[in-house]
């Protein structure tokens, strides 16, 4: 597909169909996406592919970890969401989650039920491949930005060859675990994760699409008058 449709098309996949994926088209995924845009060409990207057995391992690991308990308890390196959501952004949120949610037909006091559905993450919706991108901690601002264009590079190129993400922040609250197992250096850190597979688009988690601002909400036209 091209370009435009690969982006209009890619979701945050919460459902993987049972089918491999080759392994050279993930390295050449991953190498592909390090073109995304980079201030001073730092890439400061670092990449984690696990599958098969290894990725079986880890999954065995966190959900002996979660056992009987919310992980959303669990702190991350880093605040994944302000502590105080301000509008417009805390309206988007919930609304996301009213459609999440309702999609999967999980009530909004069906407490037990959505926390089955947040542990999902920690299964990789069952996608076959997962990857983990830290980055150094003495990098700042700019270098994240760049880091998520390395993450959205990859989601977009994968939609190319039909397949399907989902970037997984919820995994920096497991970064000590993913830590000790993937061996990653004390000086760089958890970002997030992100899954890839053939997705389950008959599945109700991939039913929806989340609504995106009008245009005139969040861009100022400036010297387009008339046009």
């Amino acid at each position: 597909m091209d370009v435009f449709e690969a982006v209009d098309s890619r979701i945050s996949c919460r459902a993987f169909l049972d089918k491999p994926v080759d392994p050279k088209l993930v390295r050449a995924l991953i190498a592909q996406a390090a073109r995304a845009a980079s201030g001073g060409n730092l890439q400061p990207w670092r990449v984690y592919a696990l599958t098969a057995a290894p990725l079986a391992e880890l999954k065995r690991k966190v959900a002996a970890r979660i056992a009987g308990r919310d992980p959303r308890h669990d702190e991350a390196e880093y605040p994944i969401y302000p502590k105080t959501m301000s509008e417009p952004y805390k309206s988007r949120r919930e609304e996301h989650g009213v459609q999440l949610y309702g999609a999967l037909g999980i009530a909004r006091d069906d407490a037990p039920g959505r926390l089955a559905q947040y542990k999902r993450n920690f299964a990789f919706f069952d996608a076959p491949v997962a990857l983990f991108i830290t980055i150094d901690r003495n990098l700042g601002p700019g270098q994240w930005a760049d880091l998520g264009g390395y993450i959205h590079t990859l989601a977009h190129l994968a939609r190319g060859h039909g397949l399907d993400t989902c970037p997984q922040e919820s995994w920096a609250r497991m970064h000590d675990t993913v830590g000790k197992f993937c061996a990653i250096s004390p000086t760089h850190m958890l970002f997030c994760a992100v899954a890839i597979g053939y997705g389950d688009r008959a599945h109700p988690a991939n039913s929806f699409r989340s609504p995106r601002a009008p245009l005139e909400e969040f861009c100022t036209f400036v010297g387009f008058e008339g046009n």
